[in-house]
């Protein structure tokens, strides 16, 4: 992604346009269900779209033209809603997902927080847990503790929506999308995941919290410390 000037760059699609779809009769969740720190209200959103020039010509399009689709239909939907659009750039060659590239280089907050250096992780870790998502493993008190890959994807998604409280139907609809029908566990039977889990966790457990009649949620304790890598997933939050 090199010169802004894109964005006014003749295409051979300059009638693209993204319809708006039906309106969904379920009503979005509130504040408190997406909750949302005390004191604090939505304002708008940011939308990272990880799409570079490349890509974008293959397509038969350029960065401009998906901008203005976006603010036509955006505008359909919304004529009061005010925009804004920037372009990522970023050093050439820069390695891991083109989405995760532009949220660091527009300076979205998570994604930077995710590049600062843990400080003394080594000597933390030998009185608290460490989960290190970079390596897919869990420390405890300095020993590797013997996660099962799905107990590892359990504790991850909830790490990575820290402090937000996931439904039990989500867990099982994300986590195991792939698997085939016969496969996929009851709602209760993620009940079953969250006690080995936190029987592993030991006296660490109630960093996985049960929010009564809804899910549970990750709390971050003093002496928990996460890791982060390059290749850490995203959360979806909408």
């Amino acid at each position: 992604m090199s010169n802004p000037a894109i964005l006014h760059r003749p295409t051979a699609r300059p009638d693209l346009r993204l319809v708006p779809r039906a309106a969904d009769p379920t009503p979005a969740p509130s504040s408190a269900e997406r909750n949302i720190p005390a004191g604090t209200a939505p304002r708008g959103f940011a939308l990272y779209v990880g799409f570079d020039e490349a890509k974008a010509a293959a397509s038969g399009v350029s960065l401009g033209v998906l901008v203005e689709a976006l603010r036509r239909t955006l505008h359909e939907v919304a004529p009061d809603a005010e925009t804004y659009a920037t372009v990522a750039l970023a050093p050439e060659g820069a390695g891991g997902r083109d989405v995760d590239v532009v949220r660091l280089a527009l300076h979205e907050p998570s994604a930077v927080a995710r590049t600062k250096p843990e400080i003394e992780v080594e000597e933390r870790a030998e009185a608290g847990v460490v989960v290190d998502i970079s390596r897919k493993r869990v420390l405890i008190d300095g020993e590797s503790a013997t996660f099962t890959f799905k107990e590892f994807e359990l504790l991850q998604y909830l790490v990575l929506r820290e402090g937000r409280t996931i439904e039990r139907t989500e867990l099982v609809s994300s986590l195991w999308q792939s698997a085939e029908a016969e496969e996929v566990p009851g709602e209760r039977t993620i009940d079953v995941h969250v006690r080995r889990l936190r029987a592993k966790l030991g006296r660490f457990e109630d960093i996985v919290r049960t929010v009564r009649g809804v899910g549970y949620r990750f709390d971050r304790h003093a002496d928990v410390v996460i890791r982060y890598g390059h290749g850490t997933p995203s959360p979806d939050r909408f």
